[in-house]
């Protein structure tokens, strides 16, 4: 039986019992799930001084294989549905750390993480690659919301997935 998207689990980073969003930037990978990869689930509300000011926040969350004997292979991330407002973007880059180790901590949400290059890929082909994990394996993926100055009211949604094969 293949790799089901079910296999593929999102963890919060921060510490191996975080479950706060707002601190997941980098370090240990969490236990704790990220049951539904988007926008609103990764990042808090945006206040209207912040949205008047412009605003851009980090977060890291690791891809985790949670198959218990099948790699997830040539695995890429990439932005499903950007969000639809002119005013806000949300870029991915891959973390620096290798695969199944921690990645690097940053201070606070606003502080952007070295070494890592973000973009917007739309598509599988155009995505960012993972590589291979074995089973239980994780790989960290950074996340920028970008706000720009004088942003309009919305209630903004984006979703990011991650793909790969499975040997026959």
């Amino acid at each position: 039986m293949p790799i089901v998207s079910s296999d593929i689990k999102i963890r919060l980073s921060g510490g191996a019992a975080n479950a706060n969003v707002n601190a997941s930037l980098g370090g240990v990978k969490s236990t704790v799930e990220l049951v539904d990869a988007t926008l609103h689930n990764l990042f808090d509300k945006v206040t209207s001084a912040e949205a008047a000011a412009g605003l851009v926040e980090y977060r890291c969350v690791y891809v985790h294989n949670g198959h218990a004997t099948l790699s997830l292979e040539d695995a890429k991330v990439f932005i499903a549905s950007n969000t639809p407002s002119p005013d806000t973007t949300l870029a991915i880059g891959v973390g620096t750390a290798a695969i199944n180790a921690n990645e690097q901590t940053v201070a606070n949400e606003a502080t952007a993480p070295s070494g890592v290059s973000f973009s917007e890929p739309a598509t599988f082909a155009a995505g960012l690659t993972i590589g291979t994990l074995l089973p239980g394996q994780h790989k960290a993926i950074w996340l920028r919301r970008t706000i720009s100055a004088g942003a309009a009211a919305v209630n903004d949604t984006a979703t990011f997935r991650v793909q790969g094969d499975t040997a026959p």
